[in-house]
């Protein structure tokens, strides 16, 4: 099954973007994943083809309005259409490698990248849309946030990476952060590897890289530690 995932955008020239190249870029070649592109533009009001309006109750920006927005979600995603509707927005649930790998065990995603001071949220609410932010800041728009939501789903569709086991060990797999990776040379200026990484002892690797992510993550990011240790 191809992972499909229709982009609603005013700005569908910045997509692939950088998901044409390495990883995601093979993918859609080979098609592991369809990402395509619907204006939400060619759904507009009037001779002008406005797509937004002054916010009610006053206040600066514009806001995507309700009816256009709607009629580019049903055209992308009908009654039968089983893929969840996203919705990339600063005040949405966060973007976790459990919900990434989520989207990529199902069929796709239909992706709302909003523009101005945002949606109407009638539409949100009528359409059911799931908001998703990828970190407290903002953006000039949800295209960004979408191709880092993309990129982090297409990498885990079965055989986009070489090596499986890859997606199974990185950061926030195991509720961790990665433990730290060498290679050679074995001395770089003044710095030598591990003795334990290079002493053949499989059990007293794991149990270092283990160590290791704990330490990582208590000292960077502290709130992952008691959820990661939980038996």
């Amino acid at each position: 099954m191809t992972f499909r995932a229709t982009v609603l955008t005013l700005y569908p020239e910045m997509f692939p973007g950088p998901l044409g190249v390495s990883l995601a870029g093979r993918a859609l070649e080979r098609g592991d994943a369809l990402v395509e592109t619907l204006q939400i533009r060619d759904f507009s009001v009037g001779r002008n083809r406005m797509v937004d309006d002054t916010p009610s109750g006053g206040g600066a920006g514009m806001v995507l309005r309700a009816d256009v927005l709607a009629r580019a979600v049903d055209h992308a995603s009908p009654d039968d259409d089983a893929r969840p509707r996203l919705l990339m927005s600063p005040r949405g649930r966060p973007l976790t490698q459990a919900f990434v790998r989520q989207l990529a065990d199902g069929p796709g995603a239909t992706i709302v990248c909003g523009r101005f001071e945002g949606v109407d949220e009638r539409v949100i609410g009528g359409r059911g849309l799931i908001e998703v932010s990828i970190g407290d800041y903002i953006l000039s728009g949800g295209e960004m946030a979408a191709l880092v939501l993309l990129d982090a789903v297409i990498r885990l569709l079965p055989g986009v990476m070489g090596n499986a086991q890859s997606g199974e060990t990185e950061s926030f797999e195991t509720g961790l952060l990665e433990h730290p990776h060498y290679t050679r040379p074995a001395e770089w200026e003044g710095r030598t590897i591990p003795p334990v990484l290079t002493s053949g002892d499989h059990g007293a690797v794991a149990r270092w890289r283990k160590a290791e992510a704990e330490r990582i993550t208590r000292e960077r990011r502290p709130d992952l530690l008691g959820l990661a240790l939980k038996p």
